[in-house]
């Protein structure tokens, strides 16, 4: 798998900035190091004390302006960065592309370069196909940051996932965490999977070998095709949505099928440890992929969490890229 956490024209991290996150852009979480994820994570979690009080408002990024792109449809991920911006204290844009000029056939090295001479301070990109994001990434001026490209990555949702995980067990160190469903079309495994490894933990990956892709077992993972040999001993559970957009064909027999198999429910639920939490990056099918009533569980469940993280997360990631902008060292990247 390819890294595109840099663009072309960065050099790579700048040594003797300990303490300083040292890439320009976060375009996945392939390829950095422990300290640059534990630097991320900490600074969020002074914005999760900071979104508990009344009021949520800083001035960290006043007068910077933010653009969301997304060429995909999203309703967590965009909220989730624009109320981050505004809380930041930045002027947020929400770019339509259903009504943009990109509609109209314009290029996205065309519309790069056009947002380009708006002079954003930091640019968050969705897009469908895998390494668009690092295509803009190396045509503008700004910070940008992976919303999710293709089946690639999605790396602020692998910081929130890590981040609730520490929150709840304080450490991410020789944790048992299986990861379920569709691991074909995942962005979200492939950067939970880099992120888990990074952070010491140990991954298995449950599927139906047509949901895993091939060679998957290079990255150091454990593959397992039975969902209760799989989740046996594990902390954590996380499940994946099934999705039947990406898919050209059939992978699954049926959804009935799907679920009997791979399905979390309690009965699959108990060969994991006693107190195994379960996540799920959402949008939930409920009755496909996950049952309501492990999903709702309000001893074991960290779905609700995930989403409160990711608004901190998307804080901490908006301001160490948009405020090192201004440093002479990130300007010659």
């Amino acid at each position: 798998m390819d890294s595109t956490i840099l663009p072309e024209h960065s050099t790579g991290p700048t040594p003797g900035f300990a303490g300083r996150f040292p890439y320009r852009h976060l375009l996945g979480i392939e390829g950095l190091a422990r300290p640059d994820i534990d630097l991320l994570l900490d600074r969020a979690e002074d914005f999760v004390e900071q979104n508990r009080q009344a009021d949520k408002k800083v001035s960290a990024l006043r007068g910077r302006t933010l653009i969301n792109l997304f060429f995909e449809n999203s309703t967590r991920t965009r909220t989730s960065f624009e109320l981050a911006g505004k809380r930041l204290g930045g002027d947020v844009i929400n770019m339509s592309v259903d009504t943009s000029s990109i509609k109209k056939g314009e290029t996205l090295i065309d519309t790069a370069m056009t947002l380009n001479a708006m002079h954003p301070d930091a640019l968050v990109v969705r897009h469908p196909e895998s390494g668009a994001v690092q295509l803009l990434a190396e045509k503008v001026n700004c910070a940008v940051i992976n919303a999710g490209d293709g089946s690639h990555e999605h790396p602020t949702q692998a910081l929130l996932d890590a981040l609730t995980i520490r929150r709840r067990l304080g450490t991410l160190e020789g944790l048992e965490v299986a990861i379920c469903g569709d691991v074909a079309h995942s962005r979200v495994a492939r950067s939970n999977i880099h992120l888990l490894s990074i952070m010491g933990a140990r991954v298995r990956l449950i599927a139906p070998s047509t949901l895993l892709p091939a060679g998957i077992e290079r990255l150091g993972v454990e593959v397992h095709h039975d969902m209760r040999r799989g989740l046996d001993g594990c902390d954590i559970v996380m499940m994946l949505r099934l999705q039947t957009e990406r898919m050209k064909g059939s992978f699954v027999p049926s959804v009935r099928e799907y679920f009997r198999y791979y399905g979390l429910n309690q009965e699959k639920l108990r060969a994991a440890k006693p107190d195994a939490l379960i996540m799920h990056p959402g949008p939930m099918n409920r009755g496909v992929e996950i049952d309501s009533l492990v999903a709702d569980d309000i001893d074991r469940s960290l779905i609700r969490e995930q989403v409160e993280m990711g608004v901190a997360v998307r804080m901490a990631v908006l301001q160490i890229l948009v405020e090192a902008q201004v440093e002479p060292w990130a300007r010659n990247q």
